[in-house]
């Protein structure tokens, strides 16, 4: 009896010994999944980090100033972590911070983004360049980087597009251009990731309350393209005129709602759009439509009206 006790002892020694010799790995049976927000210091992102902080996921919240990091780090469930998005060495070391972790990567919010708007045919190329780099190739990037995890998880991804990816005026064309890109990416990856059962889903925002367009105006009214006898002076002043304070929109917390859908449900949806009112809903659906009828109207093969009708049926009864 006395050997079979000590046995046992030296089992349970070596088995004990083992665990705290062995490195962390990631538990995706656990009841809590990591997710990493980018772009998370204000509006939408904080937004997105606090509300799955609170419903129970480890937020890995990006960030780029101090302040902001030490801000998110106050937060339960949120650690954050320095992440500029067009940095690759940084994106690198977030990876890095992510493994250590022991976690593993259930699912990316890619939210960084910045506004710029003006003339097309004014606004400076370089300019442009920075806004691609920040809203697609940040996407880009840090998409490949995590991507492994994120299969190894069968986990999902999610980006904050917008509703300018389908609606695009005077003088927003560099931003919609960004915004119309995601859309396409979103389509492509979600087919290619369907084969590791990782869900591919865009939310696109209207007008809530974010600072993005903030300091994008201030930039604006300095450039040459803004200043009397410009081609587009007058109209860039009216439009730059109206209320671009968007504290005066709702806050974002039914963005954040989606993204808890997008990542939580057993059944997310593809697209979410969100918009605070029937307003926007409805020039948007109506744009949609608009390409639509557009597309139809000068081919070999244009649908009667009925026909087009018969789409839409089908489509709307896709599960």
């Amino acid at each position: 009896m006395n050997i079979l006790i000590r046995a046992t002892a030296v089992s349970a020694a070596f088995l004990i010994l083992l665990a705290l010799n062995t490195p962390a790995v990631a538990d995706h049976h656990s009841a809590q999944k990591a997710v990493l927000v980018t772009g998370a210091s204000t509006g939408i992102g904080r937004e997105i980090a606090e509300t799955l902080a609170k419903n129970g996921y480890f937020v890995y919240a990006g960030a780029r100033k101090q302040k902001d990091l030490d801000s998110l780090n106050e937060i339960d469930n949120i650690q954050a972590v320095r992440l500029d998005v067009t940095i690759q060495d940084e994106i690198g070391a977030a990876v890095a911070t992510v493994q250590k972790g022991g976690k593993g990567l259930y699912g990316l919010v890619n939210n960084a983004g910045v506004f710029i708007g003006g003339p097309l045919i004014d606004v400076d190329v370089e300019e442009v360049k920075w806004l691609m780099d920040v809203n697609v190739f940040g996407v880009y990037r840090v998409t490949q980087a995590f991507a492994p995890m994120i299969i190894e998880a069968k986990g999902r991804i999610t980006t904050i597009g917008s509703i300018s990816g389908t609606l695009s005026g005077k003088f927003s064309g560099p931003y919609s251009m960004s915004k119309h890109a995601i859309e396409a990416y979103t389509d492509s990856l979600a087919a290619e990731m369907e084969k590791f059962d990782v869900r591919v889903s865009v939310i696109e925002p209207g007008n809530y309350d974010s600072q993005i367009a903030s300091t994008a105006l201030k930039r604006m009214r300095e450039k040459d393209y803004a200043q009397p006898g410009a081609y587009f002076a007058e109209e860039l002043e009216e439009w730059m005129s109206r209320p671009w304070d968007r504290s005066q929109y709702k806050s974002p917390a039914e963005v954040a709602e989606a993204a808890l859908h997008a990542l939580g449900s057993d059944k997310p949806l593809m697209r979410y759009m969100v918009v605070p009112n029937e307003r926007e809903a409805g020039i948007t659906i109506g744009k949609a439509l608009q390409e639509a009828v557009q597309l139809n109207e000068w081919q070999a093969y244009s649908y009667s009206r009925e026909q087009l009708i018969e789409k839409l049926d089908a489509a709307m009864n896709t599960e």
